[in-house]
């Protein structure tokens, strides 16, 4: 599953009620953000409730699912999201399909709560787990069979489980960063303003963020110094030299640590810049070429085609249907 890969990944995940509505979407989001930066469908999910009714949420909104949980039906990964309550709603009826989903499943996760829920179902025995931090003490209580740690995120074999949303958000960027590649996580967390890294294995109670603080700061600041200058790209060259180096340490330092060129990277900025606004305004597409660097529409839609696959004009009217 954390292996570069461009086969599509079918998700399953199944909401209990009084599931945290930020932990549903630090879950779902992510994918959605990967799919639109990579103009593909890199993840396809299915939201579902036991019954298929919409779930009401811990803030009392109610969520809209896509269907029924089907425990029949495969997928690459099963997640379940739980949050208040969970002993309750996690019923033997919910327990038993919940374990037949996870026989036709590659991979079964448990989001905040959803840890009790893939405990309680058995799946978590003899395996490092994790649920969030105010639960720890109870959890290894109850599942003594269960090794408890106090990390951010536990894979360990075909489960994986967080803490809350933080964290369920760290462990999607890890997946993103493990099958798209470091430059697509770095963007789907910039959506986010996400900007520090934490390892798995960092205390759940500390603040998290998310994005560069982990990279060499020459590279961060260098993604910074891109991001000032979408309109207007520098040289290579002056982004080097406003971080203190030459042209050719930046250029390994890119290779190393985002397994892009400098020069990639910052194209690769200004066209998922100009993505956003072809989908998300009405602005003219001569306004958009202005707003991201390229001199002419026919530079941005050459740019477009061969990064997206299609042009401009094509991304606009998809966006609206």
């Amino acid at each position: 599953m954390f292996r570069q890969s461009s086969q599509p990944l079918a998700v399953t995940i199944l909401v209990l009620p009084d599931a945290s509505l930020m932990s549903m979407a630090a879950t779902l989001d992510p994918m959605r953000a990967a799919n639109r930066i990579s103009g593909q469908l890199p993840y396809r999910w299915k939201v579902v409730s036991m019954d298929g009714q919409p779930v009401r949420t811990s803030c009392g909104l109610a969520l809209q699912v896509d269907d029924r949980f089907d425990q029949q039906a495969g997928c690459d990964i099963l997640i379940v999201v739980a949050a208040f309550n969970v002993t309750r709603h996690a019923s033997s009826g919910v327990l038993a399909a919940v374990r037949q989903a996870a026989r036709r499943a590659r991979m079964v996760g448990g989001v905040e709560a959803g840890s009790w829920v893939l405990a309680m179902a058995g799946l978590l025995d003899h395996r490092k787990a994790t649920t969030h931090w105010e639960d720890l003490e109870d959890f290894a209580a109850r599942f003594p069979q269960v090794q408890v740690i106090p990390d951010r995120w536990v894979v360990d074999g075909p489960a994986f489980t967080t803490g809350g949303a933080a964290p369920a958000l760290d462990f999607m960027l890890a997946l993103i960063r493990a099958r798209q590649g470091i430059s697509a996580a770095l963007n789907v967390a910039s959506l986010y303003v996400y900007d520090e890294v934490h390892l798995p294995s960092d205390a759940q109670p500390l603040v998290s963020l998310g994005r560069s603080s982990s990279l060499d700061q020459r590279v961060a600041q260098s993604i910074r110094i891109m991001e000032q200058h979408l309109d207007s790209p520098l040289a290579i060259r002056d982004v080097a030299a406003q971080v203190q180096c030459s042209t050719r340490t930046l250029e390994v330092l890119f290779r190393d640590l985002v397994q892009s060129s400098p020069a990639a990277y910052y194209l690769s900025l200004r066209l998922q810049a100009a993505r956003r606004l072809v989908a998300d305004t009405g602005l003219p597409m001569a306004d958009i070429a202005v707003r991201t660097g390229f001199s002419s529409i026919a530079s941005l839609s050459r740019a477009f085609r061969r990064r997206f696959g299609q042009s401009p004009s094509a991304a606009r009217r998809g966006s609206k249907i």
